[in-house]
């Protein structure tokens, strides 16, 4: 796991082996950021990472100075490497130890730009489940965007809310707004 761009530009990062997560590739990771980067001023915006794995994404953004970033996920080891990386490398990240479900209850914050890469066995109806949370809870400001990373025999396109999606190898970016 590599930082490609920003203020940690080339860092490489080694999780935990035990770790029960698919970080995403370098390859998806620069073909997302080239379309963020030409949206977003990463400095102004606030970004949630669900099912946050190793923080992967969000130490990327971090790196190319967003300064409110939320890192959500369920696995314990998962959340202390998270808070171990971002206090070493000095990132802004809350994290939070949570089901990504009842964190989306719970949470009143409103976000700019959700990102979710939930396991690549979750059921669609979860898929379809976690966007109808985002945008029945208003956590997306107005002009924000939720992108979730999945595989790609599956197809979230005819799901509301869906504006467009790309593919990186084996992964699909797909985004709701």
């Amino acid at each position: 796991m590599r930082i490609i761009s920003g203020t940690h530009k080339g860092k490489r990062l080694v999780a935990p082996k035990k770790l029960p997560v698919r970080p995403t590739t370098d390859f998806a990771k620069e073909g997302l950021f080239n379309i963020l980067r030409n949206r977003y001023h990463f400095s102004e915006i606030h970004f949630l990472d669900l099912f946050a794995g190793t923080g992967n994404i969000s130490y990327e953004i971090a790196s190319r100075g967003c300064e409110n970033i939320t890192c959500v996920d369920a696995d314990f080891g998962c959340v202390r490497y998270i808070k171990k990386t971002a206090e070493e490398l000095q990132f802004p990240i809350e994290t939070f130890k949570m089901d990504v479900f009842h964190f989306l209850e719970k949470s009143g914050q409103t976000y700019d730009l959700i990102f979710a890469d939930p396991p690549y066995d979750i059921d669609k109806d979860l898929l379809e489940l976690l966007i109808s949370k985002v945008f029945q809870k208003g956590l997306l400001k107005p002009s924000g965007v939720m992108i979730i990373e999945h595989p790609k025999h599956v197809d979230l396109s005819n799901l509301h809310h869906f504006i467009e999606n790309r593919k990186y190898g084996s992964s699909v970016f797909s985004f709701f707004s």
